[in-house]
């Protein structure tokens, strides 16, 4: 892949970015639904419009707007070439997977793309990624690049298996969405800005009495909020570090962990007969039996039934 040497600029010289008040802007999903001139296939947003979206969308000739969100989009369609103009600056780049595409908050680009496209975009509030440099203990500046094509594989890879990777859970997909959120922060942050970033290893894991506690409110069976949020705060640590040292305890991510008890309490469950794979869906916080089903069989490789079939006299 060749670009032109106006590709990678910061935000001051090749973004453009605008001056006025960040209350102006448009929020990512709005501005995009706006250019693409579309519906998402999917989308799963927080309070503060973070979050994630899959596109498809007809060839685009237009201008996109300053947005109050850093999009972040990884490419999953079809080879082809295409044009930013920010300001006085052109950017020829070869979309394909494996590349990112960075519009930095408050920036303004002009894009031509022959083709349809298909993409998925994080939607990054600038407020997160400072909370999440801050947590990390970064002083240098987070100002991302703007990128146009640029390779970057493992973070286009963790954006694209966002799109497919929620479960109909609510609580499950939260967790998994704020994880991955903050786990593509840190990458941004370690290689997508003026000043890249090496981050230190997590050294050692929770005490026993805050994994002790973390893993009652994971395994809780009432309306406890297993949020990120609240297992950090229930830690006394920042969401950041607690990440790290939970993963750095159990070898799971917090998410992970959730994900496979949910299935163990899920096969518990099916070993009564009496007890439907609707009932056991609902009681486990699935939308619906369909989602459990593709839940349970992602980890298992097998659908609740055919495990109860091989499990139950």
């Amino acid at each position: 892949m060749r670009n032109s040497a106006h590709e990678d600029l910061p935000p001051a010289a090749g973004a453009q970015p605008d001056d006025s008040a960040t209350a102006e802007r448009r929020a990512a999903d709005a501005e995009m639904a706006r250019v693409l001139g579309t519906e998402p296939l999917r989308m799963a947003l927080d309070s503060s419009g973070a979050g994630i979206a899959h596109w498809k969308h007809d060839p685009l000739h237009d201008v996109v707007e300053p947005m109050s969100h850093h999009v972040i989009m990884a490419y999953n369609g079809v080879m082809q070439r295409m044009e930013r103009r920010s300001g006085k600056s052109v950017a020829i780049g070869t979309f394909r997977r494996g590349v990112l595409i960075i519009i930095p908050e408050g920036s303004s680009s002009r894009w031509d793309i022959p083709k349809p496209v298909d993409v998925v975009q994080l939607y990054l509030p600038d407020a997160r990624l400072k909370r999440v440099a801050d947590e990390a203990g970064i002083a240098t500046p987070t100002d991302l690049l703007e990128r146009t094509a640029h390779p970057d594989p493992v973070t286009s890879r963790l954006i694209l298996s966002a799109s497919d990777a929620t479960e109909g859970n609510g609580a499950l997909d939260t967790l998994f969405r704020h994880q991955l959120t903050d786990l593509l922060a840190t990458r941004l942050l370690a290689a997508h800005t003026g000043s890249p970033t090496m981050f230190q290893p997590t050294v050692g894991g929770l005490s026993p009495k805050v994994l002790l506690r973390a893993i009652e409110r994971l395994r809780s069976d009432s309306d406890a909020d297993v949020s990120l949020d609240a297992l950090a705060s229930d830690a006394g640590l920042s969401r950041f570090h607690f990440c790290r040292a939970f993963k750095e305890s159990t070898g799971l991510s917090p998410h992970s962990w959730l994900r496979q008890h949910r299935i163990e309490q899920a096969m518990n469950m099916l070993r009564e007969p009496d007890e439907s794979v609707v009932s056991i869906a609902a009681a486990l916080g699935y939308s619906s039996q369909t989602a459990f089903a593709a839940a349970f069989r992602k980890l298992t490789g097998e659908t609740p039934s055919e495990w109860r079939r091989r499990h139950t006299p």
